[in-house]
């Protein structure tokens, strides 16, 4: 049986794939270029019993994804960087109480409203850093139609798998632009639903590690009555100032997405052309569409390079850049900004090679030939 088809724009692709994860909550504020996220889940979560609401502010929107998925809802928010950083003190909370949600950023440029109706990919480094503090994060930087629906998925799938908030970062050109797209049946992607505690809701405890890094999350309304707060707290989730607990709920939080094991299945990147690259271009969303067809071009002129495509952003693929660090002459990363992934780049690849940035904030995108002569520049 064929698989049922669109010409879909990548924001209606992204409302898609949150109700095929089961998402049930949408909280929000318009924003241009993610508003259309919005006005698809408005129409399309009644009909299955889920809930929109319209808040009166970006702070307002996250607090209220906060509150439906302690209800045990799947919660969705969209944005664009305005409204993440309008939602960094409710993010730190999610961060703090360990609260599965996930938040879209269809990024364009800044700072503050900077170019609303342009693409950008400056928020890129406020995902990881943007609320305060020592936390984990996870981000995912989808490239095409297509991809934005299957990672959303997976974005919902991650917060739940490690009870966390979780960002999907694309910007306005794969948002807004039109693309086939094949819908997965029912069943063919994973769909995973946070884990239930298996105690009685007297024994329960929030924040219990006997069950290992990530513990049960019970559902209010469920029979379970437990305490959240911001403040560092002890299993029981009630607050705590003893140093042992502190220290070890913050690494216990970090180490749930950083630990090798973790990073197996949380780590997703595609290489093109990597395994006799001479030179490697490090491009991620829309602006590793360009690179694409820059590598393939760059191959007829006899030069050999290669793309390297994050596809999950944070955690960074350390060990991989560092290793082909080692193998090439020079590393290129061009992004829509000033050079904010370049600075990861050159972190772990530690002056084994020279990494040269080509930046872009003019909202236009860059083009291959802006890449090509990039990288004719390495020696």
């Amino acid at each position: 049986m064929a698989k049922k088809v669109a010409l879909l724009q990548g924001n209606d692709a992204c409302a898609q794939g949150a109700l095929y994860a089961g998402c049930t909550f949408f909280g929000g504020y318009p924003i241009t270029p993610s508003t259309e996220v919005a006005e698809v889940l408005s129409i399309e979560l009644p009909k299955i019993g889920g809930k929109f609401i319209q808040m009166e502010d970006e702070i307002g929107a996250m607090a209220s994804v906060i509150g439906a998925s302690l209800t045990g809802s799947k919660a969705l928010t969209a944005t664009s960087g305005p409204g993440v950083s309008l939602k960094q003190e409710l993010i730190g909370y999610a961060c703090i109480a360990e609260v599965p949600c996930v938040i879209i950023n269809v990024m364009r440029g800044g700072p503050s409203t900077g170019m609303p109706t342009g693409p950008g990919q400056s928020d890129v480094q406020q995902a990881k850093w943007g609320t305060h503090g020592d936390h984990a994060t996870i981000a995912l930087v989808p490239a095409s139609v297509q991809e934005i629906f299957t990672e959303t998925v997976r974005a919902f799938n991650l917060a739940e798998k490690y009870r966390m908030p979780v960002q999907v970062l694309y910007d306005e050109i794969v948002g807004h632009m039109r693309e086939r797209i094949e819908f997965p049946e029912p069943g063919e992607l994973e769909v995973i639903n946070r884990a239930a505690p298996t105690v009685t809701p007297e024994n329960y405890k929030p924040y219990d590690t006997s069950f290992g890094d990530v513990p049960p999350l019970a559902g209010f309304g469920t029979g379970y009555r437990f305490h959240v707060t911001g403040l560092n707290k002890a299993q029981d989730g009630f607050p705590t100032t003893k140093a042992e607990y502190v220290d070890a709920e913050e690494r216990r939080q970090i180490s749930k997405v950083e630990k090798d094991e973790a990073r197996a299945v949380i780590e997703k990147n595609e290489e093109y052309l990597v395994d006799d690259a001479e030179v490697l271009i490090f491009a991620y969303g829309s602006t590793s569409r360009s690179a694409r067809y820059a590598v393939n071009e760059l191959r007829k002129e006899g030069i050999k390079a290669g793309l390297f495509r994050p596809i999950t952003l944070w955690p960074f693929p350390e060990k991989r850049i560092a290793a082909l660090g080692k193998k090439v002459k020079g590393i290129v990363v061009p992004e829509m900004n000033l050079g904010q992934m370049n600075l990861e780049v050159e972190r772990v690849v530690k002056g084994t090679c020279p990494v040269l940035h080509l930046g872009r904030v003019d909202g236009e995108p860059l083009n291959p030939g802006q890449i090509i002569a990039k990288v004719k520049e390495v020696k």
